[in-house]
């Protein structure tokens, strides 16, 4: 997970959403010096994960922090659609729910996004 905003209160909101063991890294920009869409953070989490661009996928509901900045490293993006962006977005997927992520991650119709 990458996120933009205060260390300590990023992380006790992950923690009391029950979402932080989903991920195996998380960066957040205050404690990291960085912010999205700075290349730089997403190359951290790359590296910290052992994989290359080609094999993240990341999902975010900014046009431009999230996707945009992602997809120039070579990632998959995801946008979570953002009532706050009412434009089109130029992502590998666009989902209105959380939930909706799983049809893209392991989906035999279209094959998944991420092989």
């Amino acid at each position: 997970m990458i996120s933009n905003g205060f260390g300590q209160f990023q992380y006790d909101n992950f923690k009391a959403l029950g979402i932080s063991y989903f991920f195996d890294e998380i960066l957040i920009s205050e404690w990291e010096g960085v912010r999205k869409p700075d290349p730089e953070i997403f190359i951290r989490a790359l590296t910290k994960l052992g994989v290359h661009a080609n094999e993240a996928l990341f999902v975010g509901d900014h046009p431009i922090n999230d996707v945009q900045a992602s997809r120039k490293l070579g990632m998959k993006a995801v946008w979570k659609q953002n009532l706050q962006f009412p434009v089109e977005i130029n992502a590998d997927a666009v989902i209105s729910d959380l939930g909706e992520l799983a049809q893209y991650l392991f989906a035999e119709k279209n094959g998944p996004l991420l092989k």
